[in-house]
């Protein structure tokens, strides 16, 4: 009886792992993730490289609102001193 039981037993397992061998299938899974990841990384690519001119356009909006402060303050320097020479 133990022996049947157990040819029984050995002939399930068998069948069991020989279903669980379908490799097609992960293979499939894998590229398709494998194609994903490969999408992500140049759509990440292309934000850093977005971000960097970003970045250097705020740099030169900055230097030029630095500039116009600084011509600003000059005209007014300039206006102050016309005022202050200025007799009736």
């Amino acid at each position: 009886m133990n022996k049947k039981v157990l040819m029984i037993a050995g002939v399930a397992m068998t069948a069991l792992l020989g279903g669980c061998a379908n490799t097609t299938a992960l293979e499939e899974s894998n590229n398709n993730l494998g194609n994903k990841i490969d999408q992500l990384s140049s759509e990440v690519s292309a934000l850093k490289s977005e971000q960097g001119a970003l970045s250097a356009d705020v740099k030169d909006a900055k230097a030029a609102a630095m500039d116009a402060q600084a011509e600003a303050k000059r005209a007014n320097d300039r206006i102050d001193n016309v005022a202050s020479s200025y007799k009736k």
